[in-house]
């Protein structure tokens, strides 16, 4: 787990991408690993700006977003994404932390946690579910829009391609986290306590009327068929 920056550190990023009228999302490098990470950034019902997984951006990009609005809540989606959730936290020291409650203590190691994932504000464009099935240490961001639902997931979830060479092996047999949407063998390992329970939220989740699009903290997204991208993970749990 890389140590959580203490100053602003911009690692190389692709623009912001304006996915719906009230969602946003951006890839970016991270040092010594091929992993792309994601943040998403979602507007509330009243106007804040909600950023999931938190990364640092350049001056212009980091201008788009107060743009957007005031940022009021930074989600730290579990105790190992935390690279720059206290420099966000120094940025927009009016936002409240939210992390899913099974990863506070990881979490508060960087930066104080305001709340748990249920305690997130009442909002008719956002919501933040726990998983079943994890210890309450991973959950979903959902966001509707007017063209659909998105869900957001954290590690829970991958969703890339296979690599080349001996990274790509590791992480096609190893880590068992490449080839389209599953459920990594570290995840399952590590995190996963009830599997039935958890194979049975996502299948839930793709139940998910309207559901228009599956985002994922690593590498590519998912738009269209979302809900199938949803069921093939939930098959390789």
């Amino acid at each position: 787990m890389a140590k959580a920056h203490d100053t602003w550190k911009v690692l190389p990023h692709r623009p912001i991408a304006q996915l719906t009228e009230n969602l946003w999302r951006v890839e970016g490098k991270l040092e010594n690993m091929p992993l792309r990470r994601v943040m998403t950034l979602a507007r509330r019902g009243d106007g804040g700006v909600v950023v999931h997984n938190a990364m640092a951006l350049d001056d212009a990009s980091m201008a788009q977003i107060d743009a957007w609005g005031p940022v009021t809540a930074l989600i730290v989606p579990n105790g190992y994404h935390r690279l720059d959730a206290r420099v966000f936290k120094e940025r927009y020291p009016q936002a409240r932390v939210y992390c899913p409650r099974g990863a506070t203590k990881k979490v508060s190691e960087v930066v104080a946690v305001d709340a748990a994932y249920e305690d997130f504000p009442a909002d008719p464009a956002i919501e933040l579910h726990t998983l079943d099935g994890v210890k309450e240490q991973e959950g979903v961001m959902l966001v509707r829009s007017a063209d659909g639902v998105t869900v957001v997931f954290n590690d829970a979830v991958f969703n890339m391609p296979h690599g080349r060479g001996f990274t790509g092996w590791i992480f096609r047999h190893v880590t068992q986290s490449t080839g389209g949407p599953r459920v990594s063998r570290l995840f399952r390992l590590a995190v996963l306590k009830d599997r039935a329970a958890f194979r049975a939220h996502l299948e839930r989740l793709a139940d998910t009327p309207n559901l228009r699009r599956m985002i994922v903290s690593h590498q590519d997204m998912v738009e269209g068929d979302a809900a199938a991208a949803v069921r093939q993970a939930a098959s390789t749990v």
